[in-house]
C-alpha cells in the first residue's frame, strides 16, 4: 500500500500515512462531535442526529461543556474527558476556536478529524492564516484533517452518514466532491435513481489532505470499483496527476473540472480557496493519463455505473439490439463518441433473422424487432448471438421484456416454486441475458424510457452488474467510458 508524502506549506515534509488516518475516518469505531447540540438544524446537532438515524453501530460521544445529554447520549466537557479511545473527531464550532481542539483532539490520540466549521481561506487573509494554523496543529501533532469548510464523510462499510439525512444505497462508487451542498445534491439525486455509493466525502478547503490522498485511500479500497471526482482546483496538482496516473491502472477515475471560465474560477476562490488553474492544461494531462473528463455533473453517475460493474472491452465495436427510431438514435449516439458498429456478417444475420419476426427489417446492426412481442429469451439468445462475435465488444439494447410491462400489479416471487409458464419463461430469460457479461467478458448497457416500479427484471440485471439507463444518449456515453478505460488498461 503506498502512503503518502505530501509537502505543503513552504517546504515542510510531512510524514503521517494519509491512508491509515483515512481508514480511521471512514471506518471509525467511535467518534466525538465536538460542538455536539441539541438544537435541530444547526451542524452539531447533524452531526450525532444523521449517524443514529442511518445505522452506524459505533460509539458517538457529544461534546459540549453545557449539556449532560444530547439525543439520548451521554455529553461530555471535553473531549478528553470521554473514557474510551475516539478514531475520529467532528469540529463544528467556530473556526477561531479550532486550533485549540485539535490540540485536545491530538492529546486524545485521535487519528482524524473532520473539520465542518467554516471561516478559513475561503473568507480572505485573516481565514488564510488562521488555516494555517490549523495545518500547522495537525501535522507537529500527527492527525489529519478532512476541509475545513466541509459538510462531511459517507461509508457504507461504516453505516456512517455525516453528510446524508438519508443514506444511499451501498455500490461500489466512490465520490469526492470539492463542494459540500452542490456535491451532496448531486449524490442524492444519484441515490434516487439507483446508483449506490461506497465512499462520499466533502473535501472542502483541502487544507491538509488533498484529492491525491482521497485518490490513494480509494485505490485500495475494496469496496470502490470506480472514483467520481468533483474539483474547483488543487493545492498540488502535479501530485494529483502523479497520484492518478498510478491510480488509473487499477481503478477508473472520473472528474468534472468545474472553474473553467473566468467567472467560475473567481466563485472557486470564494467558494472553497481554490486556484482553478488552466483548463487547457488540465484537459491535455487528464488525456495524456486516461482520466475522463465529463462536462455536465450527472455524467459522471452515468459513466460511473457502467464503470462499476462491467467488463471492460477489448475495442469499440458494438452491437445495437431495440425497435425503430432507438437504433437510429443510438446508432448516431455511438458514432458521435467513437464508437463503431460494424455490420453483421451472413451467418450471423441469418441465424438472428429465424429469432426475429417475418416482418423485421433484414438485421445489419442495429438489430429492429420492429415492435414485435417477444420474450426475454429471445432477447437473450440474439444478444448471446453478439456475444460469440470477434468483431462485437460490447452490446446496448432495451431492458428485456418482462410481463410487469403489460401488467403493472403483477408482483413475481422469484423464490416461489411455480410460476405461470410466460412468467417462468422471463425469469428464465431475464436471468440468462443477465449472466452473459461474465460469461463473454463484455459489457450490456440496457435501455428503458420509463421505469417500472417493483420490476423484477431491473432486479436480475442488476445482480448481473448491468445498469439501466433512460436514453440512447445515456446509453452511449456509457459505453464510451467502457471502451475509453479499456483503451487505457491495455496501454498500461
Amino acid at each position: 500500500m503506498k502512503l503518502s508524502l505530501d509537502i505543503r506549506p513552504e517546504g515542510e515534509i510531512l510524514k503521517i500515512p494519509s491512508v491509515h488516518a483515512l481508514h480511521s475516518i471512514f471506518n471509525p469505531r467511535a467518534f466525538a462531535v465536538i460542538g455536539a447540540s441539541d438544537t435541530p438544524g444547526k451542524w452539531g446537532h447533524r452531526m450525532i442526529d444523521r449517524p443514529l438515524k442511518t445505522g452506524f453501530q459505533g460509539a458517538i460521544y457529544p461534546i459540549n461543556p453545557a449539556k449532560k445529554e444530547i439525543l439520548g447520549l451521554t455529553a461530555y466537557p471535553t473531549i478528553s474527558a470521554v473514557p474510551a479511545e475516539i478514531d475520529m473527531a467532528v469540529l463544528t464550532t467556530p473556526a477561531a476556536s479550532v486550533p485549540a481542539l485539535l490540540q485536545e483532539c491530538i492529546h486524545k490520540g485521535v487519528k482524524g478529524a473532520v473539520v465542518i466549521s467554516a471561516g478559513f481561506a475561503e473568507t480572505g487573509e485573516a481565514g488564510r492564516k488562521l488555516e494555517q494554523e490549523i495545518v500547522a496543529v495537525a501535522r507537529a501533532g500527527g492527525i489529519r484533517l478532512v476541509g475545513p469548510n466541509c459538510m462531511g464523510i459517507f461509508s457504507a462499510s461504516a453505516h456512517l452518514s455525516l453528510c446524508f439525512p438519508i443514506a444511499p444505497k451501498a455500490g461500489s462508487i466512490a465520490f469526492v466532491s470539492q463542494s459540500g451542498t452542490f456535491g451532496v445534491s448531486i449524490a442524492q439525486v444519484a441515490a434516487a435513481q439507483g446508483y449506490g455509493l461506497s465512499k462520499f466525502v466533502s473535501i472542502g478547503n483541502q487544507a491538509d489532505l488533498g484529492v491525491a490522498d482521497y485518490l490513494e485511500y480509494l485505490a485500495e479500497d475494496a469496496q470502490t470499483n470506480v472514483i467520481a471526482l468533483y474539483v474547483e482546483g488543487f493545492k498540488d496538482g502535479e501530485r494529483f496527476f502523479d497520484v492518478a496516473r498510478r491510480v488509473i491502472k487499477k481503478k477508473p477515475i472520473i472528474v468534472y473540472k468545474a472553474g473553467r471560465s473566468e467567472a467560475a474560477e473567481r466563485a472557486a476562490l470564494s467558494h472553497t480557496a481554490s486556484v482553478a488553474g488552466s483548463a487547457v492544461v488540465f484537459d491535455n494531462i487528464c488525456k495524456q493519463i486516461g482520466v475522463l473528463q465529463v462536462h455536465e455533473s450527472f455524467h459522471l453517475f452515468e459513466m460511473a455505473q457502467a464503470l462499476a460493474g462491467l467488463p471492460v472491452p477489448q475495442g469499440n465495436r458494438v452491437a445495437i439490439l431495440g425497435s425503430g427510431g432507438q437504433g437510429v438514435v443510438g446508432t448516431d449516439a455511438c458514432v458521435a463518441l467513437g464508437i463503431d458498429l460494424p455490420q453483421l456478417d451472413a451467418g450471423t444475420a441469418a441465424a438472428i433473422t429465424a429469432l426475429l419476426p417475418p416482418h423485421a427489417p433484414k438485421p445489419r446492426n442495429p438489430v429492429d424487432f420492429a415492435g414485435a412481442t417477444r420474450t426475454a429469451m429471445q432477447e437473450a439468445e440474439i444478444i448471446e448471438q453478439f456475444l460469440k462475435l470477434d468483431y462485437i465488444d460490447g452490446v446496448i439494447s432495451n431492458v428485456p421484456v418482462s410481463p410487469q410491462l403489460w401488467d403493472h400489479h403483477l408482483v413475481i416471487d422469484r423464490q416461489a416454486k411455480t410460476h405461470a409458464p410466460h412468467v417462468q419463461v422471463a425469469i428464465q430469460g431475464g436471468e440468462r441475458y443477465a449472466a452473459l457479461p461474465r460469461k463473454y467478458g463484455k459489457p450490456i448497457i440496457c435501455l428503458r424510457f420509463a421505469n417500472l416500479e417493483h420490476d423484477t427484471m431491473e432486479e436480475i440485471l442488476g445482480e448481473g452488474g448491468i445498469p439501466i439507463y433512460s436514453s440512447p444518449e445515456q446509453c452511449a456515453r456509457a459505453m464510451h467510458a467502457l471502451v475509453h478505460y479499456g483503451r487505457v488498461r491495455r496501454r498500461n
